[in-house]
């Protein structure tokens, strides 16, 4: 198994990518996903799926404990049509025991979200505890039949709870779980390094998208000052929205999930979190028949140390 050291790059080379995993997978011209959760994230994703998966997904099952919620979204997501061209993935309400059918399995389940106006200020630590119990169930699960597609947690926080599944789940491939996360704090950088109008040109997130978190104003050109500024604005970001009155679902939903998920089953490059030895670390890479690559990271001292801490603080808590 590749590791840390096995991505980082001499720096002064150009941007190169390295194959952490292969394995025979079938190619498809469409994919069946299965969504297990249809809360705030869970919906939003729902939505983002079916509007953007023309010609990637052909259906997404959805399954929730709520009768009222399958009832809904099923009625709901049919309805949204475009009157000329009648592709859009269908959504199809199915049970725990069809979960496991598909291409991919999204969980967005989650026991535990902080509300509005609490003084929870890691909420994706606060949800770990309650969110690995309810995982566990359904790794276990996916062990048990033997699932071949992709084990896609959304739900926080993704790279410890990839990590549970792979200890509940032995017989799943490493690169079968996947975390989506990181996409939205991506986003949020972007968005913060137009609004003070910082350089952003080549710019990167890694690691967990909690306070762990890494951004780098530019992957080559790589200022530390300015990468700290954004790094502090986008961790910030996930508590602004709530200081305006809303639980900030809709980016996470959205780039990290739906977009995010599209680009895997599509073979784009995309953010989301890959095992490496025994953790598994957000960081830009691309899924193509069976292939997993990463995009290597150059050799700055100042940003390998950075991401360095990032790992140790994963493995820490995990342990």
């Amino acid at each position: 198994m590749m590791t840390f050291e096995d991505i980082v790059q001499r720096l002064g080379e150009p941007l190169k990518s390295c194959v952490l995993y292969e394995r025979p997978v079938e190619r498809k011209n469409q994919y069946k996903v299965t969504l297990l959760g249809l809360g705030d994230v869970g919906g939003t994703l729902l939505i983002g799926l079916r509007l953007l998966g023309r010609g990637i997904i052909s259906e997404i099952g959805i399954y929730d404990l709520s009768e009222e919620k399958l009832n809904r979204w099923e009625m709901e997501l049919n309805q949204i049509v475009d009157p000329n061209d009648g592709s859009l993935p269908v959504v199809k309400r199915i049970d725990q025991k069809a979960l496991f059918t598909g291409d991919m399995f999204i969980f967005t389940a989650s026991r535990f979200v902080p509300e509005v106006g609490s003084d929870v200020k890691d909420v994706r630590m606060a949800q770990f505890e309650s969110n690995k119990e309810i995982i566990e169930i359904y790794a276990k699960q996916a062990d048990a039949c033997g699932y071949k597609g992709i084990f896609a947690v959304v739900s926080d926080p993704v790279d410890l709870l990839c990590a549970a599944v792979q200890k509940a789940a032995p017989n799943l491939a490493k690169d079968q779980i996947r975390g989506y996360g990181l996409g939205v704090m991506y986003g949020r950088a972007k968005y913060y390094a137009a609004h003070e109008k910082m350089h952003f040109e080549r710019g990167r997130a890694f690691g967990p998208h909690g306070k762990a978190l890494v951004i780098a104003n530019d992957i080559i050109d790589y200022d530390e000052m300015a990468s700290q500024t954004l790094t502090n604005l986008t961790i910030e970001a996930n508590l602004k929205v709530r200081e305006a009155g809303f639980k900030p679902y809709i980016a996470p939903a959205l780039s990290s999930g739906a977009i995010s998920i599209l680009h895997t089953l599509t073979g784009e490059w995309h953010y989301s979190a890959v095992a490496l030895e025994d953790y598994y670390l957000g960081i830009r890479n691309r899924y193509v028949d069976g292939k997993t690559e990463v995009e290597c990271i150059p050799d700055h001292p100042l940003l390998v140390k950075r991401i360095r801490s990032a790992i140790e603080e994963l493995r820490s808590i995990w342990r």
